[in-house]
């Protein structure tokens, strides 16, 4: 199958003009077809962990998308293990790449550098193997991997820590200096080697604005510009149902106030609505339906480069290897898919999103 909603907006036009001809023909031009600044992707992370979901996946959600994204920790064990880069990623990702490649596809890869789901510790991996980023060492390995993802893979946009200023907010103090130091190492390699990816980190949106977990003053990101002054993107990490009931009412300088006067690319580097109640979130899909609406007005308020979701389909917990992080089932349902590719009311408008004409 595949997904052509440029080519029926063409006939409807086509059918609009005749109309109005047959009509006696006022003069008058028909309205311009709405347009959209931003690409529009997903990850590559499937709803189960097979090949087959994946690809799965890869084929359903590249039809509506111009963006790939691959977001993750590093391959800790190998990498300490003594095994190259090189051969890690010839290993895992460069058939992976080239089939998003063969989907027309630009790729946005994020070198998450502390634990994903608990901003205030480190990798997992790194813990159990007795490790810290804070070890020279470490941060050695990751700067080789992040150059030779660079350089193997090519990535027209290139992450080298996500959420900052929840890592800064969480965790101690000397967890987060090695996040800006190893980062900072990083993107002067990168400019050393001429690497032409756009370089970012993320920031959180819902921390930024003092709502995550509690009510608190707007705290902006000014700390996490003049911390990672490499960045030529700026990255936005926002789950905005942990702080808002409604969609409607998110801030509309959501997204722009971050910015203070800063005339810096943005793009949603990962987020989402979930569409079921978890917890103390109250949702349903009619909710996260309208999420993807009210998102398409804040990357309009900033001329966004791209925006991303890190789920097309919901994950299917039942197949998470044990122990299941306590908070996994809070974004489980943050897909626009079920875990079984079934659509929900949330594809409907990404659809319509991406139907607008991308603007070059």
């Amino acid at each position: 199958m595949r997904f052509a909603p440029l080519g029926r907006m063409a006939v409807l036009w086509v059918s609009f003009a005749v109309l109005a001809a047959c009509g006696g023909g006022s003069g008058a031009s028909p309205p311009p077809a709405p347009t959209r600044s931003w690409m529009m992707g997903f990850s590559v992370d499937p709803p189960r962990p097979t090949a087959a979901a994946v690809l799965q996946g890869i084929d359903l959600w590249s039809q509506r998308a111009e963006i790939a994204v691959i977001h993750e920790e590093l391959p800790w064990t190998d990498l300490i293990a003594g095994m190259t880069p090189d051969a890690i990623l010839a290993r895992d990702k460069v058939q992976l790449v080239a089939y998003l490649r063969g989907k027309g596809l630009k790729l946005y890869y994020m070198n998450d550098l502390s634990n994903g789901l608990a901003r205030g510790q480190e990798s997992a991996t790194l813990v159990a193997l007795g490790r810290s980023i804070t070890e020279p060492a470490i941060q050695q390995i990751y700067r080789a991997y992040v150059l030779a993802v660079a350089r193997t893979l090519k990535p027209e946009y290139l992450g080298l820590a996500a959420e900052t200023n929840l890592i800064r907010l969480s965790a101690p103090a000397p967890l987060y200096a090695a996040v800006v130091q190893a980062a900072n190492a990083a993107a002067a390699d990168l400019s050393a080697a001429g690497d032409p990816a756009m370089k970012m980190v993320s920031v959180q949106v819902e921390t930024a604005w003092g709502v995550l977990g509690g009510n608190g003053p707007y705290a902006g990101v000014e700390q996490d510009f003049a911390d990672f002054p490499f960045q030529q993107v700026l990255g936005l990490s926002s789950y905005p149902y942990f702080s808002y009931a409604q969609p409607e009412a998110i801030p509309p300088d959501y997204y722009s106030r971050l910015l203070a006067g800063r005339k810096v690319p943005v793009m949603v580097a990962e987020g989402g609505w979930t569409s079921a109640s978890v917890g103390t979130v109250m949702s349903s899909p009619d909710l996260q339906a309208r999420y993807i609406a009210r998102q398409a007005q804040l990357l309009d308020s900033v001329s966004a480069r791209a925006v991303t979701q890190l789920l097309f389909a919901d994950v299917d917990l039942t197949t998470v290897t044990p122990p299941v992080p306590a908070n996994l089932p809070l974004f489980a349902s943050i897909g626009v898919t079920d875990s079984n590719f079934n659509p929900k009311p949330a594809l409907a408008q990404w659809d319509a999103q991406h139907a607008k004409r991308l603007l070059p």
